[in-house]
């Protein structure tokens, strides 16, 4: 029995321009958004199986599958890839005027700018292994990190050796990758061709850095109380980031793991479960 079956959460289906969104939803009261990262066959799901229950026990949880994964539809240049706009569409669909944003990578990228577009929509801000929007600091430039480039290669071919390699180079226990998993993670990939190809298609011209990475000058105007939480061993995106996301956000607080690498709501699910909740209960 998985999770979220054990607390009678809901598999769903929203609209919003452009997309069929699929969402996940267990408990009750103020609503906490979870946005899973970036990784064939990533889910909110999946990345967030140790935490949907704790963190439902004292708040409404919703994890959004973003266009492009899991089973929410897929995104290209002509449909677009604006997961701020996505976001703001399922709050409005759901009549959510305000969450608690928790987002891991390539979902803390999104609440980051979800809370400088649309501050009025972000009660709490949580980021985990986010990339601070910096130039130069996560860019073309100095070349991707030893965990994109081993997520880069898994896109392309989603083979469960790499799926093994992918889900080692996220943690730092290396226990974790299991054959298992790796070949569960290779299924959900490959059961979704379409999402594989929109996220490959991106790197077929020549590199441009997203819209995110222009937003470093404007981290100030954050009014969301913010924590960071970041692994000290974490290969996919170096722990600076997070010391720049603390360092530029006025009300934030910055919690570093040792032996902790990109998935820290993972590795130290009972400690990230406590922080949230207190976190978000104390503000």
């Amino acid at each position: 029995m998985t999770i979220t079956e054990t607390l009678d959460a809901q598999d769903r289906f929203v609209n919003v321009p452009g997309f069929r969104i699929h969402y996940v939803e267990a408990g009750q009261g103020h609503p906490l958004v979870l946005l899973h990262g970036s990784g064939p066959g990533a889910t909110s799901r999946t990345n967030f199986t140790a935490n949907i229950a704790p963190l439902a026990a004292h708040f409404r949880v919703i994890g959004i599958d973003m266009p492009g994964w899991g089973e929410s539809d897929t995104q290209t240049d002509e449909t677009g890839r604006d997961h701020v706009a996505a976001l703001v569409g399922v709050l409005d669909a759901l009549g959510i005027e305000r969450a608690a944003l928790v987002g891991n990578s390539m979902g803390g990228m999104t609440s980051v700018a979800t809370a400088i577009h649309h501050p009025q929509r972000v009660s709490h801000l949580v980021t985990m292994g986010a990339p601070a929007p910096v130039p130069l600091l996560f860019s073309a430039a100095n070349g991707p990190s030893e965990g994109m480039r081993v997520l880069l290669h898994a896109y392309r071919e989603p083979t469960p050796p790499n799926m093994r390699r992918l889900v080692e180079v996220m943690c730092f226990n290396p226990a974790m990758a299991t054959d298992e998993l790796a070949a569960a993670r290779s299924a959900a990939a490959l059961r979704r061709p379409d999402h594989l190809d929109s996220w490959n298609a991106q790197f077929t011209g020549p590199p441009t850095p997203p819209p995110y990475f222009s937003l470093g000058d404007r981290l100030r105007e954050i009014t969301a109380p913010t924590l960071v939480i970041h692994g000290r061993d974490d290969r996919v995106v170096h722990y600076e980031n997070g010391l720049v996301l603390s360092s530029r956000i006025a009300d934030s607080r910055l919690v570093l793991l040792n032996r902790c690498g990109h998935w820290a709501q993972i590795e130290h699910a009972e400690e990230f479960n406590r922080l949230v909740t207190s976190f978000v209960g104390a503000h």
